[in-house]
């Protein structure tokens, strides 16, 4: 699994949000100058958040981004799947396909470690981010 620059971009943008909207809404041209992301881009990625329910826009004066739910409601995940990318390292994509039509020998170990991949980023919201408390989530996985 790597995960491209649209999951990390999307990622940080939305942090972006969620640290300054108590200012009102956030332009996507104050995250392309904050977070050093290319503003056509982020348009691209915004339009997905949008779709995905992710983000609530207004125009005109005053306009730009919010989170369109709390930043508690809101995982790590549902950003990536927003955006189109997936957290899924079999080479098969599940579908037990992957040496010559059939199930390789691996395969369950890779489903393993996807979902085990899945499910931590959806355990972490903007919200423990934004408090620094994607430490402590990292802590209790147990990797002993």
């Amino acid at each position: 699994m790597k995960l491209t620059s649209k999951g990390r971009y999307a990622v940080t943008a939305m942090i972006d949000i969620a640290l300054n909207q108590d200012k009102g809404a956030i332009t996507l041209s104050l995250i392309s100058e904050r977070q050093g992301i290319s503003l056509s881009y982020l348009e691209q990625l915004f339009s997905k958040l949008k779709k995905a329910g992710l983000v609530s826009s207004a125009r005109g004066p005053g306009g730009g981004y919010r989170l369109s739910r709390s930043a508690n409601g809101i995982s790590i995940g549902d950003i990536i799947h927003a955006v189109d990318e997936s957290v899924d390292i079999r080479k098969c994509g599940g579908a037990a396909n992957c040496n010559g039509g059939e199930e390789c020998l691996s395969h369950e170990l890779w489903t393993s470690l996807s979902f085990t991949i899945e499910t931590f980023l959806k355990s972490i919201t903007l919200q423990d981010v934004v408090d620094n408390k994607e430490t402590n989530v990292i802590k209790q996985v147990n990797f002993g």
